[in-house]
């Protein structure tokens, strides 16, 4: 399998939709992932996208878009949120390996948000690590529409939209200047588990 060339943002978005499109087709799916690809590889890494997803298993980047070794750099946590160690890996995906596009991706039925609803419900309390990771998920919960058909859905669209924000518009120098120079493209996404289909919030 040749290397991906640098891609512009525009290029990079095209190509996951165009895997997504066959995931959503049954195309069947084999990436080259024998001997001469992993040498290929072995030496560096040139993903073309950066992905942060939710660590849900039912939410496999690769899969859901059909890309093989190397091609994208994941980083997945509970609820997709912007800790720290999420946003260093950015900025390392972006500075180091000149990734041209991010993607922020959550989906329905996220078992992080509903705990976070539940919290700010007062129906439940969690102890520990797990509580931080929710107390990053409350401010999208309460900017949801508390009226809403599908709480849990409504605040995990917005904490999807609340992260690129803070991406676009708050992030470090190291991401907000290959936007301005329009470089790199910050998207956000959201995953329909029973379709299969990703819908990009451009």
């Amino acid at each position: 399998m040749d290397e991906i060339p640098q891609l512009t943002p525009d290029e990079a978005l095209e190509l996951l939709k165009q895997g997504n499109r066959r995931f959503l087709d049954d195309a069947p799916y084999q990436p080259t992932m024998d001997r001469l690809r992993r040498l290929e590889i072995a030496a560096a890494q040139r993903p073309f996208a950066a992905y942060l997803s939710c660590s849900d298993s039912r939410v496999p980047p690769e899969l859901l878009f059909e890309r093989g070794l190397g091609e994208l750099f994941i980083i997945r946590n509970a609820g997709n949120t912007l800790c720290a160690s999420a946003l260093g890996s950015l900025e390392f995906a972006v500075t180091q390996l000149q990734v041209p596009l991010i993607v922020v991706m959550g989906h329905e039925a996220c078992g992080a948000v509903s705990a976070a609803v539940s919290v700010a419900r007062g129906h439940a309390r969690y102890s520990g690590n797990v509580s931080k990771v929710l107390q990053s998920l409350l401010p999208a919960v309460l900017e949801a529409d508390p009226w809403a058909s599908d709480l849990c859905n409504a605040a995990a669209l917005c904490n999807v939209k609340r992260v690129v924000r803070e991406l676009r518009e708050e992030a470090s120098p190291a991401l907000l200047e290959p936007q301005q120079r329009a470089i790199l493209k910050v998207v956000g996404a959201f995953y329909h588990l029973d379709s299969g289909k990703v819908d990009f919030l451009e």
